[in-house]
């Protein structure tokens, strides 16, 4: 059992590169990795303790000390326990138990939800020992609910650096393969077996491509090494999973680094296979590079951003396109227009599964673009009380930046928006287009028919 799990871990070397036993840790003091006890989130560190407090094992695991590490601010702090989910549902009341693949639970602390999830075992890391756990025809993993040591835990975990388990009662890191001095050297490297550990999930070719972007790190060669081979794979795994793995892309705050590592990868093809033509097309490559660009800048900012009108972004070369090909057949610009989105809509729902809830949005943003044509009479007035107004407008600003519209289109709305009354007024242009309305002459009323009286 041993010598099998040492193959799981380490191929047929038999021994790390440490000389330390495979099932036993690097286990840093707070004086080798910097992190403090007061870095961690109020809530994971409630979690952690009352954990320990009844016995259990708990770490915070994952990316938090994957980016404590890098000086970034974790988006998330998840929490690894050697507890059942059950055992964890029943010490924290406001808790409940999700997932089927993979069971996770939800600890509430007010608004903040921390997922405990339960050291697993599994994965075959060498390519030569038979997984335990389910799979289809391709290698990819049906059910993960096998529990497991911590030990194990940290050999079914993805890349390196997503391998480290931070104590936060001892401020104490413990890193089975070497994911900190990974993180220090800024490389992304798989545990195990590559090939093998993408059969099993294919969805770990994307976070590959995005961790290398959001964390501007160099992907290990052996790592990279079977994506090419492997890219089809994405096409058996749910449209769900990837439309998922897409937002978190796109709203990483790297979604232009991030999109451009996905093409470099070969990898557009199973999460966004519209880029090719996009990014091949001069206008389209403009448009879009500066709607992941404005994303990006207000990510990083901190002001809103949404999902949604990132998808209209990313579709609109090819509503544009198929808009001009339905007027050329005859038919009027907005009954086109609309024909348009629907079609692109569908065709991409197929592909990538956009929910159907984001169709309100992005048509609403697609459907105004027209109405910032018209600068005359109490057209624009209207256009400004409209509830999708802003994101409308921030989607002109991108095509008048890609030079899809005038600049000064843009700079008009910019400047009526802000201005008073008076000033709005004066800003108004000549509704040359409207023509004068014809009087319509009123009909004459019919006189009563005269009565027939007979004799």
């Amino acid at each position: 059992m041993i010598r099998r799990f040492i193959q799981r871990v380490l191929g047929n070397s038999g021994k790390p590169a440490t000389g330390r036993p495979a099932s036993e840790p690097l286990i840093l003091p707070r004086a080798k990795h910097g992190i403090k006890r007061d870095s961690i989130d109020a809530c994971a560190l409630r979690t952690c303790e009352t954990l320990a407090d009844h016995g259990f094992k708990a770490f915070v695991v994952g990316g938090a000390v994957r980016d404590l590490l890098l000086d970034k601010r974790p988006k998330d702090f998840d929490v690894a326990t050697d507890a059942t989910p059950e055992e964890v549902r029943r010490l924290f009341r406001r808790s409940r138990i999700i997932g089927r693949r993979f069971r996770i639970v939800h600890v509430m602390c007010g608004r903040d939800t921390i997922e405990v999830t339960t050291f697993r075992a599994g994965g075959n890391l060498s390519g030569e020992d038979e997984d335990e756990r389910p799979t289809d025809e391709s290698g990819r993993i049906l059910e993960d609910n096998i529990f497991g040591s911590q030990a194990e835990d940290a050999a079914r975990r993805d890349f390196t650096v997503n391998a480290l388990y931070y104590d936060p009662l001892r401020e104490e890191i413990h890193d089975y393969f070497n994911g900190v001095a990974d993180c220090r050297k800024k490389i992304l490297r798989m545990i195990g077996n590559p090939a093998a550990r993408y059969r099993e999930d294919p969805v770990r070719m994307l976070r590959a491509a995005r961790f290398a972007a959001k964390l501007d790190f160099h992907i290990d060669p052996a790592t990279r090494k079977p994506v090419a081979e492997l890219a089809g794979l994405l096409d058996n795994v749910p449209r769900a999973r990837i439309f998922d793995e897409a937002v978190k892309l796109l709203m990483s705050g790297h979604a232009l680094r991030g999109v451009h590592q996905l093409r470099a990868e070969g990898l557009h093809h199973g999460m966004l296979p519209l880029l090719d033509t996009i990014l091949d097309d001069p206008q389209g490559k403009r448009f879009i590079e500066a709607g992941l660009k404005n994303t990006d800048e207000r990510i990083h900012a901190d002001k809103p951003a949404s999902p949604g009108f990132l998808f209209a972004c990313l579709l609109w070369p090819r509503v544009l396109r198929q808009w001009k090909e339905i007027e050329a057949e005859g038919e009027k610009p907005i009954p086109a227009l609309f024909i348009a989105m629907d079609e692109v809509l569908e065709a991409q729902r197929e592909l990538l599964a956009i929910p159907r809830k984001l169709d309100g949005m992005i048509k609403e943003i697609w459907a105004l673009q027209p109405r910032f044509e018209q600068r005359a009479g109490s057209r624009p007035f209207r256009l400004l009380e409209h509830p999708r107004f802003r994101a409308g407008y921030d989607f002109l600003l991108i095509r008048a930046e890609s030079g899809e519209v005038e600049q000064e289109l843009g700079d008009w709305w910019t400047e009526f928006q802000d201005a008073d009354e008076d000033t709005r007024k004066s800003m108004l242009l000549a509704d040359t287009a409207q023509k004068p309305k014809r009087k319509r002459r009123r009909k004459p009323k019919s006189a009563p028919a005269a009565e027939v009286t007979s004799t």
